[in-house]
């Protein structure tokens, strides 16, 4: 590979970009944003990938999720706080189940950017560029909302830092604390089987934590009982962003994607020789590759050659997506594939994207029986090869959205009108995460026995 700086990728192809009309204020906005603080630091970068090095070595298992893409409009501390108890929650019945840390990772403070399947949609007669995520235009359906504004970008910046900035309150200020297990409920969850599952969950924790106590080790004296650590990540797609946000770590003189901890290139954007390969090559943050069901055993490989060169544990994870019927056929060879060659990688599952349909009434969902399916397809294909399932990546959130059809709340088509507030792609509601999350740690209870 041919020597690396943090803006070789601009000699590349791209795909998947904006065009902006005025090239001298993308620049201006570029110079601004590159002196900004940073929004993650290095040492954090660190310790996630040594986490993830655990979970590619089957030592904790890796929680991935949160909005499909943020939005400007809906930003607000409830919201955040919302997606904080129900990531908790699904943490806690995983961690009890599985008996593995886990290592949560947020699709938040920064997932803006959506790649999209046409550069242009039709409303009302009239040709207007397609949303690409409120980090380059709007939703509003005009052609004046839908013009590229580098401006945004600094928007984006700035719901960041706040959002980082709420989390790590969260995590570290006694909200994580175990002994508010039963104060993460969400109210909407109330009476669900999930929830009553959960119920009997946070009953278990806490006699446990009151015999604990009883011996002398309590919050107080042990801080891993009353803080976490939730760690954030986004598709690098918007390279003008990410690379004003690369910063040269003082300690190391390497390069860190300061954006997020970590950074994923999608499935549309993983070609060898084009740009967002030819960026995400060059900075230390754990980075993961949407693999699909054209992912070929040599494009595999040759990705995981120039994206993790030293074969690091920790570095790089490959997020399956390839469909809950396609998998059983597209995912066994390049598992194969990666033994035979020694690779050191985290495997996860996506069982979203692949698994999106258009109803009669012409909504975009997922069902949730198919999301099940691919995970536990994924795991059983794993638990095959002798390989480990190292985690999943879900689009969800933490509020009382009816955009996935099935689960316990039995959604169905006719329902997904009634809340169905997606800016992109439907997403699992709160009730529906926390109820995979329970079926995902009785398989992995039932693997252990």
């Amino acid at each position: 590979m041919k020597e690396w700086s943090k803006d070789s990728w601009r000699n590349k192809p791209i795909l998947q970009q904006p065009t902006y009309k005025d090239l001298d204020l993308l620049k201006k906005v570029e110079m601004k944003l590159s002196k900004y603080p940073p929004l993650v630091f290095a040492q954090e970068v660190r310790s996630l990938k040594k986490r993830l090095s655990d979970v590619t070595e089957g030592k904790a298992f890796l929680l991935q999720g949160g909005d499909c893409a943020e939005s400007f409009s809906e930003f607000n501390a409830d919201n955040i706080r919302d997606f904080f108890k129900v990531f908790m929650q699904m943490s806690v019945a995983l961690t009890f189940a599985g008996g593995k840390p886990v290592v949560k990772v947020g699709r938040i403070a920064g997932q803006f950017a959506k790649p999209r399947s046409s550069d242009f949609e039709e409303v009302n007669g009239e040709k207007i560029p397609s949303y690409r995520g409120d980090i380059i235009n709007s939703i509003e359906p005009t052609l004046e909302a839908r013009e590229p504004d580098p401006f945004r970008m600094l928007s984006a910046y700035n719901q960041s830092a706040a959002t980082q900035n709420l989390i790590r309150a969260f995590a570290r200020g006694g909200y994580a604390d175990l002994r508010r297990v039963n104060q993460w409920n969400l109210d909407f969850t109330k009476g669900s089987n999930a929830n009553k599952r959960y119920q009997s969950l946070a009953d278990d924790i806490k006699k446990a934590l009151d015999f604990m106590s009883a011996i002398g080790i309590n919050s107080e004296n042990t801080p891993l009982l009353n803080q976490t650590v939730l760690y954030t990540s986004h598709e690098a797609l918007l390279l003008n962003y990410e690379e004003a946000l690369t910063r040269e770590d003082s300690i190391s003189g390497k390069y860190y994607d300061c954006s997020a901890h970590m950074l994923w290139i999608g499935d549309r954007t993983r070609q060898l020789d084009h740009a967002h390969v030819e960026f995400l090559r060059g900075v230390e943050n754990p980075i993961g590759v949407k693999a699909g069901p054209t992912t070929s055993v040599d494009d595999l490989l040759s990705l995981i050659d120039a994206l993790n060169p030293q074969n690091e544990s920790g570095k790089l994870n490959i997020i399956v997506r390839m469909g809950a019927d396609a998998i059983n056929e597209h995912l066994p060879p390049l598992i194969q594939a990666v033994q035979r060659e020694g690779k050191k990688i985290l495997w996860s599952s996506d069982p979203m994207h692949a698994n999106t349909i258009k109803t009669s009434n012409n909504y975009k969902t997922r069902e949730f029986d198919k999301v099940l399916k691919e995970i536990t397809n994924f795991m059983e294909i794993h638990k095959a090869e002798g390989t480990i399932a190292g985690g999943v990546h879900l689009e969800m959130t933490g509020k009382d959205v009816t955009e996935c059809i099935g689960g316990a709340q039995e959604i169905t088509e006719d329902n997904l009108s009634s809340r169905y507030h997606t800016h992109c792609d439907p997403r699992l509601n709160a009730s529906q995460a926390l109820e995979l999350s329970f079926l995902i740690a009785d398989y992995l209870k039932n693997s252990k026995a």
